[in-house]
Order: C-alpha cells, then sequence, then structure tokens
C-alpha cells in the first residue's frame, strides 16, 4: 500500500465548532469518524465528535444521482453503490484534511480512510473506475495520484470509462 506525506493535517474532533488541531498520521489508524450513511458516491455523513457531519470526498467527482435540477447520470448508481459498499453504517473512518477544511455548501471537505484496512477510499473510488479527479486548488495535496489512478481506469476501461460515452 502507498504510504501518502504525513503532514497531512487530521480533522481533529474539535473541527466541527472550528478550531485545529494537526498532528501527523503516517502510520495512525485509529478513526476520528464513524459512518452514518452515505449520499452518492463522493459525499458522506459521518458522526464526528457526536455530531452528524456531511462529508465531501476530496479529489474525486463521482456522478450525479441526486443533485436537484440534474438527471442522473451514467454510472451514477454504481458509484453510490460502490460507495456504500466501501462505507456501510458504523464503519470507522480516519478524515484527513487539505488546506481548505469545508465548501461552499458548507461540507467538510476530506480524505477518507477506513480504518480497518486504511483503505483510501477517495483513490479507491478513482482507481476502480467509479469517479473522475477533480482538483480545486489549494486542495489538491493528492492530486498527482488521483490522475495516476484514472488514466490507469480509462486505459483500462474500467467502470465509467467503458459504461458512459463521452
Amino acid at each position: 500500500m502507498k504510504l501518502w506525506p504525513g503532514w497531512l493535517v487530521v480533522l481533529a474532533a474539535a473541527c466541527t465548532t472550528g478550531s485545529t488541531t494537526a498532528r501527523s498520521t503516517t502510520t495512525a489508524t485509529e478513526s476520528n469518524a464513524i459512518v452514518i450513511r452515505v449520499i452518492d458516491g463522493d459525499t458522506i455523513d459521518a458522526k464526528v465528535n457526536g455530531v452528524e457531519t456531511r462529508i465531501r470526498l476530496i479529489g474525486i467527482d463521482t456522478p450525479e444521482t441526486k443533485k436537484k435540477n440534474t438527471p442522473i447520470q451514467c454510472y451514477g448508481p454504481e458509484a453510490s453503490a460502490y460507495t456504500t459498499s466501501l462505507l456501510p453504517a458504523d464503519t470507522p473512518i480516519r478524515i484527513e484534511r487539505d488546506v481548505v477544511g469545508r465548501d461552499d455548501y458548507g461540507r467538510l471537505l476530506g480524505y477518507i480512510y477506513r480504518t480497518a484496512d486504511n483503505l483510501f477510499v477517495n483513490l479507491d473510488i478513482v482507481r476502480q473506475g467509479y469517479a473522475r479527479v477533480l482538483t480545486i486548488a489549494p486542495n489538491d495535496t493528492l492530486s498527482s495520484g488521483f490522475v495516476e489512478a484514472a488514466r490507469a481506469a480509462e486505459a483500462n476501461n474500467q467502470g465509467l470509462w467503458a459504461a458512459c460515452s463521452g
């Protein structure tokens, strides 16, 4: 398994109230949240410090399934189902942050690791062909890994790359 840089900042439980705490996580496997539900392929709800929090996975974009005034997109249901298979309710996770903590919709932005096996969920979703890369600076620390995984999935005609034209 590829280890990511240890200088990423872990979401501290206090982040939901606005304060921050930084610590290295190169080999950390402890959880700092529990999955409540998967909303769609790139968004989940989790309990962080006892508070239900909506989390948008950094660096990826899965096809839409629940966006208002937008039809269900090709491979959207499959992406949502895949994320649900990775993160069923009550799954302990570790959320790591990048530079910007929340998006314009108030969602926490995070890199998600399943603590049972340290699976980097964001990367796995791209690697398996369920998402395209979405890089929004300054939250681009791990973007090169996402780009590499997406290129491989496309070259192997995996997931949405096989199912969706254009």
